[in-house]
């Protein structure tokens, strides 16, 4: 972590998303999948689904910096940071663009589940192009995450907790995410990060993810 802030030169924005849309599809899908699925639905995969359709679209944010060479990737590997009883381990999803949402949401369980149970096998934690730390499930409302090397850019998800937002001209009590995201400046500029997430905060506010889910 170190190294990689002595390498790049680390820029941050962030927005707020109001996750209302999330709230009510996963509310009122979650014992379903359950029953299902066998273990619970959490809001990384809607945000990794999002993520990946925003990766594909600003493929800067998804490269990689190898010396002086950027190079592209047209694939969306997902790197998402799992506590554990020896701190922090990045488990990759691969290929996760290509994924349907529950594919996804099968993925990350069982990755994270063996994460715990340090049951990963060492090509499971290489290869990721983009990495998402998720320190909401702590009580953290706002992030600076450091930039997982050779990747360009981290994006941190944090609480979702009702916040006071503005509708029309009334102020209503809404579920709202901070979405952080540290980026390199070598590679993205703020106009591109801001636009990233700004795709990603449409998706997230907009899409009918209950078609997604199956149910």
């Amino acid at each position: 972590m170190h190294k990689s802030l002595q390498l790049s030169a680390r820029a941050w924005n962030m927005v707020e998303v109001d996750m209302e849309n999330v709230v009510g599809i996963r509310e009122g899908a979650k014992e379903a999948f359950r029953e299902r699925e066998g273990f619970g639905l959490t809001y990384m995969p809607f945000l990794s689904r999002a993520v990946c359709a925003a990766l594909l679209e600003f493929p800067p944010v998804n490269a990689e910096l190898r010396g002086e060479e950027l190079v592209l990737h047209k694939y969306a590997n997902l790197g998402i940071a799992v506590s554990y009883d020896e701190g922090l381990i990045v488990p990759v999803v691969k290929d996760a663009d290509a994924m349907s949402f529950v594919e996804l949401a099968r993925s990350i369980n069982d990755l994270a589940t063996r994460a715990r149970g340090k049951q990963l096998k060492p090509d499971e934690v290489h290869g990721g192009t983009f990495t998402i730390t998720n320190p909401g499930p702590f009580g953290s409302e706002m992030s600076v995450p450091i930039i997982n090397q050779p990747e360009t850019a981290i994006l941190a998800f944090d609480a979702v907790v009702k916040r006071p937002v503005v509708v029309g001209n009334a102020v209503e009590a809404r579920h709202t995410v901070y979405l952080s995201l540290s980026w390199d400046h070598r590679v993205i500029d703020g106009a591109m990060a801001s636009q990233f997430l700004s795709k990603i905060k449409e998706h997230l506010e907009r899409w009918d993810f209950a078609e997604d889910l199956g149910l």
